[in-house]
């Protein structure tokens, strides 16, 4: 079977919108999750404080 160039062209634009899709997804996942995530380190570096 023989591809047409146009045809190679879309298929890199499919991966390409994917990949920005999965950097949307990313991106908003991290800006939801980030405090929570933030607050868990906190707590550990809390723990492992040295005492005054």
């Amino acid at each position: 079977m023989m591809y047409n160039p146009r045809e190679e062209g879309q298929g890199l634009v499919e991966y390409a919108l994917i990949l920005v899709l999965v950097a949307v997804v990313v991106i908003v996942i991290l800006s939801l999750l980030g405090p929570a995530i933030g607050n868990i380190f906190s707590n550990i570096y809390r723990v492992f404080e040295p005492a005054p």
